[in-house]
């Protein structure tokens, strides 16, 4: 926006509401920039008592500062339709199809060990059909991108989370609140503005669907701590 870049975190209370909960601007999506961002929600009050699941796009810059500021207790699922777009920028246009499909494929796997095999199955065609930079790319954070499954959630809820799509929506609402503005004097000028988009999305806010599953959302977490603290 305006040659900056910003930053938005977007949560999710145990009743099923969204709520914005800061936003940061820089030069780029870097890890310096999100890692204000998050220190900042801590210092407002923002408690991490348990493992929180945090749903990411691919960005460097957003996977390290998440884990340098929540540090084991982030539990991160990658964004599958970043990973999808992401292959597909690496492929010719008469393998996009078929690729498309395996992945979709993949992720609807009733189990995470399935669409891992899956997924595996996928890069090695990649190499062997001479894509080896496309199947780095779907090798790279595979596991994260399985994080629904292997928490074992609930249909809705696991739709829900695989994807960033849920911000995406923030997002697009803070595009259409800002898109007559002809302007922008500074960063605090684009501060203001998107603050104010934020703001005005949230009063329209709806509560998820499946909201009332989010209680096995909490007992997954609290497994996945328990079990590692055993071991």
């Amino acid at each position: 926006m305006a040659g900056q870049t910003v930053i938005v975190a977007l949560g999710l209370t145990a009743d099923g509401q969204k709520m914005p909960l800061g936003l940061r601007l820089g030069s780029t999506e870097n890890a310096a920039v999100c890692t204000e961002l998050l220190q900042d929600l801590l210092r407002r009050g923002l408690t991490v008592t348990d493992r929180v699941l945090c749903v990411i796009d691919g960005g460097k810059g957003v996977r390290k500062a998440v884990q340098d500021v929540l540090g084991t207790a982030a539990v991160i699922q990658r964004c599958q339709v970043h990973k999808a777009r992401n292959l597909q920028a690496l492929l010719p246009q008469a393998r996009q199809a078929y690729v498309a499909a395996m992945l979709r494929r993949a992720y609807r796997a009733a189990r995470a060990d399935a669409a891992r095999r899956q997924l595996k199955a996928l890069a090695t065609w990649l190499e062997t059909n001479g894509h080896d930079d496309a199947a780095a790319s779907l090798r790279e954070g595979l596991e994260e991108t399985l994080t629904v499954l292997k928490l074992a959630l609930p249909p809705r809820l696991r739709r829900l989370f695989a994807t960033t799509n849920c911000i995406e929506n923030l997002i697009g609402t803070v595009r259409h609140v800002t898109r007559n503005v002809k302007r922008w004097r500074d960063g605090g000028t684009i501060q203001r503005w998107v603050g104010f988009a934020l703001s005005r999305a949230a009063t329209r806010f709806r509560r998820i669907k499946g909201y009332r599953e989010l209680v096995t959302l909490a007992t997954a977490l609290h497994k996945t701590e328990t079990s590692e603290a055993a071991a």
